[in-house]
């Protein structure tokens, strides 16, 4: 039966079908589902007739003359780009940087980047790179790069455009809540080196966990930075400990369920529900307890995304630790990365996470057990006041002076005062453990 008025209309349609399976089909988890729901499909003929139709038009009639692979490359982009930020076909160049920035290096700024209102949206910027020595905040807007607007830009054009060679110049226009019209920031590209986890002892007994994104082996660099910091604390036992997760854009899942595990020792972690019967995960804890039982603060703010947001809401849900900070990014979504013919794949959204408590974050992001927004904090100075000590002839109490910690204290307190404010919470707790 013909269905199509164009000669190229039914060339098209025969190559949509194969196009559209071949994501899932060439990855053995999902053929074996979905042998069945193929043969089943209804095809929506009145739409393909007119995708058929604009492809003839466009063929014809564009001022440039333009080749059938550049069209059918767009148009999978755009079916992509119209489900949700997230989803995105990744040719060749795409795929191979996805596996490389899950492995812990790329090239470019250091921006995690999403869509918003068809703009350029930061998600974060990752520590120690040229987008967070420049200032760039989440929540940012991108405008422009260059003289290039991005209004409309496809989201995996406008990442080729700010990766480049370490060392060239890349000119960004970004518009801020609160800041009057929009500003340009000139960043230097660099080769991005993220070390996933970095950790140091605060005070004796207390310690600090940063994990600036999930990769592949975090959940082993935590259970490691766990050991030396228990063991380089006095009595090898941690009094108190903050998990630093803002700005952290998240990663892969498993990894956050590994870092989840490192500090509960049963119970479920998370959960994903989606359309698909292997779209469906449950991640539960192992008897391992690395952390020991110490006291958690996990601090966040609203640069912390999807991975992270799994451990804060895992561990709140535990009442495992105190979740400290300001609201989360909240993307509760799981992305499936499907490798396609040639180098390719589809990055799909496929499911949506749960937290214990069956929570989803999506669009809602973590509430902070304690709200704490980043401040400096300015010390009143006391009025002259005399002390028993100051009284000539005063009695000595016999006992020498407990030596004290002030001077960390109030550098975190001038540098960063959640922080500082974290630190306190686990004091407190300290004291009352006693």
């Amino acid at each position: 039966m013909r269905l199509f008025k164009h000669p190229l209309a039914g060339t098209i349609a025969q190559l949509c079908l194969p196009l559209a399976l071949t994501g899932f089909l060439q990855n053995p988890a999902w053929a074996e589902s979905n042998a069945n729901e193929a043969e089943a499909i209804d095809l929506p003929l009145e739409e393909l007739r007119n995708f058929g139709e604009v492809f003839e038009r466009i063929k014809r009639a564009y001022v440039h003359d333009v080749d059938d692979k550049t069209l059918l490359q767009n148009a999978i982009r755009g079916m992509l780009s119209g489900l949700d930020p997230h989803s995105a076909y990744l040719d060749s160049e795409d795929f191979s940087e996805l596996q490389e920035s899950t492995q812990g290096e790329f090239g470019g700024l250091g921006l995690e980047v999403g869509t918003e209102n068809g703009f350029i949206k930061i998600i974060t910027p990752i520590d120690d790179t040229p987008a967070a020595r420049a200032g760039l905040r989440p929540h940012d807007l991108i405008i422009k790069l260059d003289d290039t607007p991005v209004k409309g830009l496809p989201l995996n054009k406008a990442i080729d455009m700010m990766r480049g060679k370490p060392n060239t110049n890349l000119r960004m226009t970004i518009v801020r809540e609160g800041v009057d019209g929009p500003f340009e920031v000139t960043l230097v590209r660099d080769l991005i080196r993220v070390t996933s986890v970095k950790h140091k002892s605060l005070e004796p007994n207390f310690g600090y966990i940063r994990i600036t994104q999930f990769q592949v082996h975090t959940g082993e660099e935590v259970v490691k930075a766990l050991t030396k910091l228990h063991q380089d604390s006095p009595n090898k036992k941690l009094k108190g400990l903050v998990l630093d997760l803002r700005n952290n854009p998240g990663g892969v899942l498993q990894a956050a369920a590994d870092v989840a595990n490192a500090f509960i020792s049963e119970g479920l972690i998370v959960y994903t529900e989606g359309r698909l019967n292997n779209a469906e995960m449950r991640f539960t804890a192992t008897e391992e307890n690395p952390a020991q039982g110490v006291p958690v603060v996990i601090l966040i703010n609203e640069g912390t995304a999807s991975a992270s947001e799994i451990v804060s809401g895992a561990l709140q849900d535990h009442r495992r630790a105190v979740i400290m900070g300001t609201q989360s990014f909240g993307k509760g979504s799981v992305q499936t990365v499907l490798p396609l013919a040639n180098d390719r794949g589809l990055k799909l959204t496929t499911a949506l996470y749960y937290t214990p408590s069956g929570r989803s974050i999506q669009a809602q992001g973590i509430t902070p057990d304690i709200e704490v927004k980043p401040a400096r904090l300015t010390p009143i100075e006391a009025k002259l006041q005399i002390k028993e000590a100051d009284l000539d002839g005063h009695l000595e109490s016999g006992q020498t002076p407990e030596s004290d910690s002030k001077s960390t204290t109030e550098s975190l307190a001038n540098t960063d005062y959640q922080l500082f404010e974290a630190l306190s919470l686990l004091k407190g707790m300290a004291i009352l453990q006693k």
